[in-house]
């Protein structure tokens, strides 16, 4: 079966329970419909970079899925038809990585960035 990863936003004015009650119940649709879910994590309320329906911040929450391209596009209208939901992001991945995603590691456990390469020091430039 196919590998996700979903990005859905939900109101901010929304209670943390309620926006882990939409996670449970957007994983409830992907199961009922012969999904499974790998894993999911809530990131908490994050601010966007623009507007989204005069809201600047948003629950942030994120699934890895293994599921059947139907049962992804029924989250996907269900998602689009609540109206908690701002915003769902579906993308298909060859493997869900282990441990903890990217938002949810501390600055110090993630890996450096790479040197500059043939950039030079930052000084240099004019």
């Amino acid at each position: 079966m196919p590998l996700y990863e979903h990005v859905l936003i939900a109101r901010q004015d929304l209670s943390n329970a309620q926006a882990e009650g939409l996670i449970e119940h957007f994983s409830t649709v992907l199961t009922d419909n012969g999904g499974k879910i790998v894993g999911s994590e809530y990131w908490g309320v994050k601010t966007m970079a623009y507007k989204i329906n005069k809201n600047r911040k948003g629950h942030y929450a994120y699934l890895r899925t293994e599921a059947p391209s139907a049962a992804v596009q029924e989250m996907e209208r269900l998602a689009r038809l609540h109206d908690d939901v701002m915003r769902v992001l579906t993308v298909k991945v060859e493997a869900h990585e282990e441990g903890p995603s990217v938002q949810m590691q501390k600055r110090d456990d993630r890996e450096e960035r790479g040197p500059r390469g043939d950039r030079g020091p930052r000084g240099d430039r004019r």
